[in-house]
């Protein structure tokens, strides 16, 4: 049996990923590596906890000694590394927090890689998963490519531009097998509601203010999380060595544009009066170094891979928001901190 380490996957992304593989590789075992930081939610992982082929780690990339110990006991096969602090608006007020586990981290996970499979690099795979906003900003036209050049903005794109070029180093000095690929905006299920659109959903739920940095319009590329789920697996089993592959939705919007949308999507779901929920929208300070446009060109990953979209935003938008609607204990749980506890009363006996 394959030993597939997964870290982040306790995080949104991470446990569509984890479960994707869980479920559809029973020839492999999922090894499930997050320090559930307020991020990390095992809820969303509740209903595959007691596969056979699934087991979890609490742990810290950040702790060399601990990442060192795993590699030698499991010698994992592989690794898809999504673990990181993502979110742009904390790395502005504590960016030391994404240094240590975007860079560090990452540095401490390929230094125990290189340690355990450096007779057998030919024979393992580290997937590295980064964002789009290691490109920059756009203007009105073009498209971010595999081969733009990195231009990033904030503390967190710039930890991740980091990151990303310390795997190709380590592919490049020390021959290891490596993948990266550079998402766009991802939406859906079991997002925690610090973002914009879950953030939007239970505000207008609550009729509580929705808030636009600046005018909306900065222009963002969404994508529904499932596709990037499925865009992982073929790039972990199909990708060639050392490349890099982008992954967008196709799938442009302003955000002033996306949030009328999602008034729309809810006045309908709740029986509002159209127009209602738009009354909540408000214009608050722009963030600094915002950047303007995002743009995803994701024709390398269709043409040689053979991926695609399966949602339209509209599905996928209304999908996301019946999810939201139909998991109000999921999201009370989130805003109360109660989610925090679940490792504990999961886990504390095993």
């Amino acid at each position: 049996m394959k030993k597939l380490l997964i870290t982040g996957g306790a995080g949104f992304i991470g446990s569509h990923v984890v479960r994707l593989f869980v479920e559809k590789y029973p020839d492999y075992h999922i090894f499930n590596l997050d320090t559930l930081t307020y991020a990390g939610n095992l809820e969303n992982l509740k209903d595959i906890e007691n596969k056979d082929n699934y087991t979890f780690i609490k742990g810290d990339i950040t702790d060399a000694e601990h990442m060192n110990t795993l590699f030698a006991e499991h010698v994992f096969d592989g690794v898809i590394h999504l673990a990181a602090e993502s979110h742009v608006d904390r790395s502005i007020s504590d960016p030391l927090a994404f240094i240590k586990t975007n860079i560090l981290g990452t540095v401490n996970l390929l230094n125990a890689a290189k340690t355990v499979w450096k007779d057998q690099m030919d024979q393992h795979l580290f997937y590295h998963i980064s964002t789009d906003e290691v490109y920059g900003s756009l203007g009105e036209t073009g498209l971010f490519t595999e081969t733009t050049a990195y231009d990033p903005r904030s503390p967190y794109s710039s930890s991740k531009a980091s990151s990303d070029h310390l795997v190709r180093a380590y592919h490049h000095t020390y021959g290891m097998q490596v993948v990266i690929s550079n998402c766009s905006n991802n939406y859906g299920p079991n997002q925690f509601p610090e973002k914009l659109i879950p953030l939007s959903i239970n505000n207008i739920k609550n009729n509580k203010p929705i808030p636009i940095y600046g005018k909306g319009e900065n222009i963002r590329d969404w994508l529904y999380v499932l596709d990037h789920a499925r865009a992982i697996d073929l790039i972990y089993h199909k990708g060639k060595n050392g490349e890099t592959y982008n992954i967008g939705g196709i799938n442009e919007w302003t955000n002033i544009d996306l949030i009328h949308k999602l008034c729309e999507v809810m006045d309908t779901k709740l029986g509002r009066a159209k127009g209602e929920s738009a009354k909540l929208i408000t214009f608050v300070k722009d963030r600094a170094g915002h950047d303007l446009r995002y743009a995803i060109d994701s024709s390398k990953l269709m043409n040689e891979l053979g991926w695609e979209p399966s949602l339209q935003f509209e599905e996928g938008i209304e999908k996301t928001v019946d999810w939201y609607l139909a998991n109000e204990e999921w999201l009370n749980n989130i805003i109360s901190g109660d989610y925090e506890n679940y490792y504990q009363k999961q886990y504390s006996e095993r």
